[in-house]
């Protein structure tokens, strides 16, 4: 899009991972549940073998490790034993995690596979009765995945992969992370709202935004002249959603670059955001290096722009909408399917 020139202003980490929550989810008018999919835990570079992380997602406190043959797993944090947290001071055995208070073990499907000091399992977690809830978790385009639904339903689609994530031909991640105290679906819902750009984010022009909602996954084409050193350049966007959780973008026309956008639900009405960029080695280490981390810099103020916006706003069922607005109406019909 063609923006201003004027200088971001930096935002500081503490910043981007600090919000108001001042007020109860009610009071904001989001009643929406968390919303089924699968979505991002961690990066997978980032836990180890014989790794164990605290989690909190999915409005639940949750256990994260990795086993010692390399296999990540997610269940329930609570030891049913006597209620100690796995994710802080237990560890790995094998395939299973310990608690740290009795040394129960408890394997990546939820049963329980040892209790050191006793000579036989209690009846209620023999045999193939579970002891914990565990979720269904895949690693994919260096992130781990866990499905979640209320219901625990198996999952319903798959992640998918993306061939730049998997070529060394592609570069290294640029990380960059917020909290947002917001519904995962409001925030969703600027995808469907190109107004907002000539507001929020100082571009000159509404961009030309065509979606395409399916059963389980939407897809779009923006089309903008985009500011460069170089002077305007037609650029093209292409946006594309799996459930509510995976999304990617890729931006050509400047410097290819892939937007692969985690968003995780902490509770309701908090989201963890992970924004992870790649581009093509070559551009990054020729002369078109500094246009390219340019472009990073550039949509990760965007993030910065809109998180003030979302963690205040609140959400109204009927909004007032004009026709200059977006298929706003249409993304929330989407979205409803992701709601058990």
């Amino acid at each position: 899009m063609q923006t201003t020139k004027t200088k971001p202003a930096a935002t500081t980490p503490e910043q981007r991972m600090s919000v108001p929550l001042d007020r109860s989810a009610e009071q904001r008018g989001i009643e929406q549940p968390i919303p089924f999919g699968w979505y991002a835990l961690e990066y997978a570079a980032d836990l180890a073998n014989g790794a164990v992380k605290p989690l909190r997602y999915f409005g639940r406190d949750l256990v994260l490790f990795r086993t010692e043959q390399g296999v990540a797993k997610l269940l329930d944090a609570y030891c049913p034993h006597l209620g100690a947290h796995l994710g802080h001071g237990g560890s790995v055995k094998g395939d299973s995690i310990a608690c740290p208070f009795h040394g129960w073990q408890f394997d990546g499907a939820g049963h329980c596979t040892a209790v050191p000091y006793a000579k036989a399992l209690p009846p209620k977690v023999s045999g193939d009765k579970k002891a914990l809830r565990a979720y269904p978790v895949v690693e994919c385009n260096q992130f781990i995945w866990a499905w979640y639904h209320p219901h625990d339903v198996a999952p319903l689609w798959d992640v998918v992969a993306l061939p730049e994530m998997s070529d060394a031909n592609w570069s290294a991640l640029d990380r960059n992370e917020w909290l947002i105290n917001v519904h995962l679906q409001d925030m969703g819902e600027n995808g469907a709202d190109p107004a907002h750009f000539l507001y929020v984010h100082g571009t000159k022009n509404k961009p030309d935004t065509e979606l395409v909602f399916e059963t389980g996954r939407m897809s779009g084409v923006i089309k903008a002249k985009m500011q460069t050193p170089r002077g305007l350049v037609d650029g093209q966007i292409n946006t594309y959603s799996v459930g509510p959780g995976q999304s990617w973008v890729r931006f050509s026309g400047i410097c290819d670059t892939l937007l692969v956008t985690a968003l995780t639900p902490i509770e309701r009405d908090l989201i963890h955001a992970r924004f992870a960029y790649t581009q093509p080695r070559s551009q990054i280490d020729g002369p078109n290096a500094r246009l390219a981390d340019a472009i990073i810099r550039d949509l990760t103020h965007q993030v910065d722009q809109d998180k003030p916006i979302w963690d205040r706003k609140v959400f109204w069922e009927k909004p007032l909408l004009c026709d200059g607005d977006g298929p706003i109406a249409q993304f929330r019909k989407y979205y409803s399917q992701y709601y058990a």
